[in-house]
């Protein structure tokens, strides 16, 4: 299976740690994702986190294209407890030496009430297989979370887990995976 990975947008609570806040894209979100997509597909199936930062995006694209939208709430961001929608500016002020640990080793420190990155992993892996069962040998888009997207591309490049968060994804950024069929991740482009 070739799995395009899609980050939404910029969003209107734009800054800091989104997680599984459920806001909207801006007007240059749209843009940023519109401008990715430009001259790329066909996709034979179209994949979309179930949070409105990326699936409204996929519901127009899906009917644009007059493909389904299939949802994967697997496949959403990573729950960053207390931290949800305070930016890394405001934690340095608050939670210093413990956003210092997170971002040395963010599968070792979860954030307080938040998700840990081990079960994360887990998740986002498990999504990526149930993918692979039902789109063997297609091309798929999914419309996702850059804490998706960086776990997916340190898994595929074998990056160390401490590396996980030197993986940049940017707002609209599209990626391509290879997925084999024992579950094992090359990028391809």
């Amino acid at each position: 299976m070739i799995i395009d990975l899609l980050r939404h947008g910029e969003t209107e609570l734009a800054g800091g740690l989104r997680g599984s806040l459920d806001d909207a894209l801006t007007a240059k979100g749209w843009e940023q994702m519109h401008a990715a997509i430009a001259g790329k597909g066909p996709w034979d199936a179209l994949v979309s986190s179930p949070l409105q930062r990326c699936a409204r995006f996929a519901v127009t694209l899906g009917g644009q294209w007059q493909l389904p939208v299939q949802w994967a709430p697997g496949l959403q961001e990573l729950h960053f407890g207390e931290w949800e929608g305070r930016s890394a500016a405001d934690l340095m002020l608050t939670h210093e030496q413990q956003l210092g640990q997170f971002w040395a080793d963010p599968y070792s420190y979860t954030p307080p009430g938040g998700e840990p990155v081990s079960a994360f992993a887990l998740r986002v892996q498990a999504a990526v297989a149930q993918l692979q069962r039902a789109y063997a040998g297609q091309h798929v888009l999914l419309v996702t979370h850059g804490g998706v997207m960086r776990l997916l591309l340190a898994q595929a490049r074998g990056l160390p887990r401490e590396q996980l968060l030197q993986v940049e994804v940017g707002h609209g950024a599209l990626c391509r995976l290879q997925v084999h069929a024992d579950g094992t991740l090359r990028e391809a482009h």
